[in-house]
C-alpha cells in the first residue's frame, strides 16, 4: 500500500487576462466553473478535461492526482 499525498492547493490562471489566484480544491465535488477574480470571465473545463483545475491550474484535481477518473466520470 502506498501513501499517496494529495496536494489541495493549486494556482488557477485566467487565459483571458493572465490573473493567477491560489485556491484550495474541493475533495468532495468537481469544480466545473470558476470566475476570474480580476476580469470576471467564467472558466469552464477544456474539452477532454474534467474540471477547471485540470485545464487552468498548476496542480490537477485530487482524483486525477490519485490516478482515478475525476469525480467518478468514466472516460
Amino acid at each position: 500500500m502506498t501513501d499517496q499525498r494529495v496536494v489541495l492547493e493549486s494556482t488557477l490562471t485566467c487565459p483571458k487576462c493572465g490573473h493567477s489566484e491560489t485556491e484550495t480544491m474541493p475533495t468532495d465535488a468537481c469544480q466545473w466553473f470558476y470566475e476570474c477574480k480580476s476580469c470576471k470571465t467564467v472558466l469552464k473545463p477544456l474539452q477532454g478535461d474534467c474540471c477547471v483545475y485540470c485545464s487552468y491550474a498548476t496542480v490537477a484535481c485530487p482524483p486525477i492526482q490519485l490516478g482515478d477518473s475525476c469525480c467518478g466520470r468514466k472516460e
